[in-house]
């Protein structure tokens, strides 16, 4: 599908879609690390999601094959997402959903400045510069508002590992748009992120703790829920309008997936929302929003 210099409708039902996806995951990783140790979730969620893409491609006609000459953005790639779902899974073991909803999602502030440096067309205007401030007060703000300790689960450890994540989640996103894999399909993209990160995983992962925790079924159908729907799903489908759609446009639509997912984060978990955590997401809100404005058209 050719690139577009602006969002449609197919477009913004696909990222709205994407983000109550992506907010309710947040919700199942919680539960399903109460059954299996994070890392070693992560990694059986790859191992899994190895044969779920592949299947798709098969179905779809799509050749898992890249040239020699991308093999090594493939393996960047792949140590990326590996280090994104580290983070983020150990974060949501530690600190609360609608915490690590907020510091996840900052990663249109670690994308914009990737962008600005390695990017063709992506430089900061002074606008999105201050949107930047914004977004890394909301953050800062965030980080050191322990108002909910008392009530919920706050820590430091847990809420660095969110900020890490999301720029794992930017590293990603920018070696899929700047890298020799930008012209490989989505799915493609995908294949190799979840065939490099498994391995990688699955063998770090007796370095975090016991494999197994209290395993029942429901952490079972969360593990695949993950694997096919999440992964093979939502994570194509978020490649997909990458690939297809301004980054910048893309990147500011993930603003929306911390808000429902507090929301979910208190409706399912009963995780309190404090002042100090509306005040930061408004900030990392209001921060992404400057950082992806258009620009103006000038008169003619």
């Amino acid at each position: 599908m050719p690139r577009k210099d602006r969002l449609d409708a197919r477009g913004l039902a696909a990222l709205l879609a994407i983000s109550a996806l992506l907010a309710l995951n947040q919700i199942v990783v919680k539960l399903v690390n109460a059954g299996l140790q994070p890392v070693f979730f992560a990694g059986l969620r790859s191992l899994i999601a190895v044969l779920s893409v592949l299947c798709w491609m098969r179905f779809r006609g799509i050749s898992p094959r890249i040239p020699r000459d991308a093999l090594p953005a493939a393996l960047a790639m792949g140590l990326a997402f590996a280090g994104e779902f580290l983070c983020l899974f150990i974060a949501l073991d530690l600190t609360t959903v609608v915490r690590a909803a907020i510091l996840f999602y900052t990663m249109p502030f670690w994308f914009s400045l990737l962008a600005h440096f390695f990017l063709p067309g992506e430089r900061l205007t002074r606008v999105k510069a201050l949107g930047l401030v914004f977004s890394f007060a909301g953050t800062a703000w965030a980080i050191l508002d322990k108002g909910s300790a008392a009530t919920g689960q706050a820590s430091f450890t847990g809420d660095i590992c969110a900020v890490a994540g999301a720029f794992g989640w930017a590293l990603t996103a920018f070696l899929a748009r700047g890298s020799a894999m930008a012209r490989q399909r989505p799915e493609t993209q995908l294949f190799w992120m979840v065939l490099v990160s498994g391995p990688i995983l699955v063998a770090v992962a007796p370095f975090f703790g016991p494999l197994v925790r209290e395993l029942q079924p429901l952490h079972i159908w969360g593990l695949l829920f993950q694997a096919v729907v999440v992964v093979t799903g939502g994570f194509v489908a978020w490649l997909w309008v990458l690939s297809v759609y301004p980054a910048s446009t893309v990147a500011s639509f993930s603003f929306l997936t911390p808000v429902i997912g507090m929301f979910l984060g208190w409706l399912l978990l009963g995780e309190p929302i404090g002042p100090g955590i509306l005040g930061a997401a408004v900030l990392v809100a209001g921060g992404i929003i400057l950082i992806n404005r258009r620009r103006p058209l000038p008169d003619n």
